[in-house]
């Protein structure tokens, strides 16, 4: 499970080019421990942004993250960490990012304060991005990443998973598994159209180390209690994510020892 803790990019009308920052509870037992760390690790984050920035910077984005007035986006992963600390869960709790990165794809190159006036100073290439993600990689625990292209990938150590790119498409998702171009796969019923067609391209042989993640912002219906995905829903906040989250609690329950948590393991799952 990973929450969308804070938002920037084309999700919210602050300066942080990267989409989303986010927290996977990978340490926890089941989905509902996991819901509970979410939702603490959330408001010790609101907590630390009003501390630092003033009350007014814990407004929130699209996703139900926040959205702080922030322009370097290390900065905003650094946010993450103290909240993690303050919240007492550092040896449960990985990072994740969806950078986005084509959202500030421009003319070849990158650039990192695309709501602002344009200033090449802040355009960087695809090299000098694959090197910032490297960075985080290095600096923050357990980063994965989203939205990059081929060459600029995280490599050892991090995830890049296929969105744009791949967009629930079975051949674009054969064709990006050839090129090694991401090694986890998002799926979204509205990219590809057809409940169908988003079945079998979760279907797909992957690599053994892919993963995959269904986005439950557009899909809503139950998800099969052994099928290999973490769920990206957004941030614990507002009826129309907590409704989600709810339901999977529910699912859970439901499914009572049959429900299979994967945590550590959420890019090979063990499916008995």
């Amino acid at each position: 499970q990973a929450f969308n803790v804070i938002n920037g990019g084309s999700h919210a009308g602050n300066k942080l080019a990267m989409q989303e920052f986010m927290i996977l509870p990978v340490g926890a037992a089941n989905f509902h421990e996991a819901m509970r760390i979410g939702a603490e690790v959330y408001h010790n984050l609101k907590n630390v942004i009003k501390s630092k920035y003033g009350k007014d910077a814990t407004n929130v984005g699209d996703e139900g993250g926040f959205a702080p007035n922030i322009l370097e986006n290390n900065e905003a992963l650094e946010l993450l960490k103290s909240a993690i600390d303050k919240a007492g869960y550092p040896d449960k709790i990985i990072i994740g990012m969806d950078v986005a990165a084509s959202e500030f794809y421009r003319s070849g190159k990158y650039d990192l304060d695309f709501k602002s006036p344009d200033d090449p100073a802040r355009h960087i290439s695809g090299e000098a991005l694959g090197d910032l993600y490297r960075s985080f990689i290095k600096g923050y625990p357990g980063e994965t990443g989203g939205g990059a292209r081929g060459p600029t990938g995280p490599g050892p150590g991090g995830g890049i998973v296929g969105d744009d790119l791949t967009v629930t498409n079975p051949k674009r998702i054969q064709t990006a598994v050839e090129k090694k171009a991401c090694n986890c796969l998002l799926l979204k019923v509205n990219q590809i159209g057809s409940v169908t067609e988003s079945i079998k391209a979760g279907r797909l042989k992957l690599p053994q180390s892919s993963g995959r993640v269904i986005a439950l912002e557009r899909l809503r219906t139950p998800l099969s209690p052994t099928c290999p995905v973490f769920t990206l829903t957004g941030a614990p906040c507002r009826s129309e994510r907590l409704a989600k989250y709810n339901q999977l609690m529910r699912i859970e329950e439901e499914l009572g020892d049959k429900a299979k948590f994967a945590g550590r393991d959420f890019r090979h799952p063990k499916v008995n």
